[in-house]
């Protein structure tokens, strides 16, 4: 459950295409003096003040509630709450804006008209739709959603500059997705807290005695789909992968299929397989890979511009009223629709 949370966490703070989570272990910089009074950190000439995280964090909570209801923030995660990887989050994604705006600057990139004022409509929509109680809470002006949406759209442009000479085209042969049957036999087990085991070397052999005996029932030309319900350690029994989807010997070995024939023996760390290829062409598997390889090459790119740019910036958090945020708690706050506002003009 903690898993399908924190990634609907990244959906709901991540909407946008420019807005990737960096990992940034120098972004908690301890400086408690100099600060504004709302001030929460500070990236250079870019600062956060504290009602721009209260309405990341406020549309954040409300989502949640809406899905969950108020329960979900009592569930226990092994010692760290939902709410505490929220503001993490949350905090994490304005200091990528921030930065990015501060490296849009560098390229000369700003918002041109007609984008400022989709930023202002999109502000002015959003804030109208405030109550009286939910602007004091969090503290918000017209201001401060227009900074926040005119940021957020910088975020986005510069992005796509960077991006923009990325090749889109990927050929057939580059994407070529397979789809395999296997049966496996493991040579590891798990403890009592998931921890892989190894097998000892007579657990291996006795494994891969079990194997060769299955293996030579394939070679009689026995059933290859019945085998494999009744012999393979694997509960998935199909996979469909690309080039780079799957460990190097299975992955060789897979790709020199036709299809309907079936593989030697093969190990990896999983332990010994019989593989068959069921398609050695699938169209439709082949189309998604190209969309993720196009994707990754994007954020290959995105991501070594940016990253070099971090690393000459100054970075400082206001630690003491960075503690004090937490969620508002109370039941006339009941906005979350920030994001939505924000796609609906971008």
């Amino acid at each position: 459950m903690k898993k399908v949370l924190f990634f609907l966490l990244i959906l709901f703070l991540l909407p946008a295409g420019a807005c990737r989570e960096i990992d940034d272990p120098d972004m908690r910089v301890v400086l408690t003096t100099g600060f504004q009074r709302d001030e929460v950190f500070r990236i250079e000439t870019m600062s956060c003040l504290l009602p721009e995280i209260r309405v990341y964090l406020t549309n954040a909570q409300n989502q949640y509630e809406n899905v969950f209801g108020r329960q979900i923030w009592s569930v226990d995660f092994g010692g760290e709450t939902l709410e505490d990887s929220i503001k993490d989050i949350a905090l994490a994604q304005i200091a990528q804006i921030k930065t990015m705006n501060l490296l849009a600057a560098k390229h000369d990139i700003s918002l041109d008209e007609e984008e400022i004022e989709l930023a202002k409509a999109a502000a002015a929509e959003y804030y109208n739709s405030l109550s009286g109680i939910e602007k004091e809470v969090m503290g918000v002006t017209l201001a401060t959603i227009e900074t926040l949406y005119s940021e957020y759209a910088l975020a986005d442009k510069i992005y796509h500059y960077i991006i923009k000479d990325v090749n889109p085209e990927i050929s057939d042969d580059e994407a070529r997705t397979i789809t395999v049957w296997h049966i496996l036999i493991k040579t590891y087990a798990l403890d009592g807290t998931g921890k892989k085991i190894e097998y000892t070397e007579t657990a291996r052999a006795d494994a891969f005695n079990r194997i060769k005996k299955i293996y030579d029932q394939v070679l009689n030309g026995e059933d290859f789909e019945r085998l494999m319900m009744l012999y393979s350690e694997d509960e998935q029994t199909a996979y469909s992968f690309g080039k780079g989807g799957m460990e190097a010997p299975f992955e060789e070995a897979a790709f020199l299929l036709g299809t309907g024939e079936v593989s030697e023996i093969v190990e990896t760390s999983f332990g010994y397989h019989i593989i068959k290829c069921v398609n050695t062409f699938n169209r439709e598997e082949t189309d998604n890979n190209k969309i993720k390889i196009v994707e990754k090459r994007r954020e290959d790119v995105f991501s070594q511009e940016y990253n070099a740019f971090l690393s000459t910036l100054t970075r400082n958090i206001n630690q003491v009223l960075w503690e004090q945020v937490t969620f508002i708690n109370n039941s006339e706050v009941q906005t979350k629709d920030f994001f939505d506002v924000y796609l609906k003009y971008f």
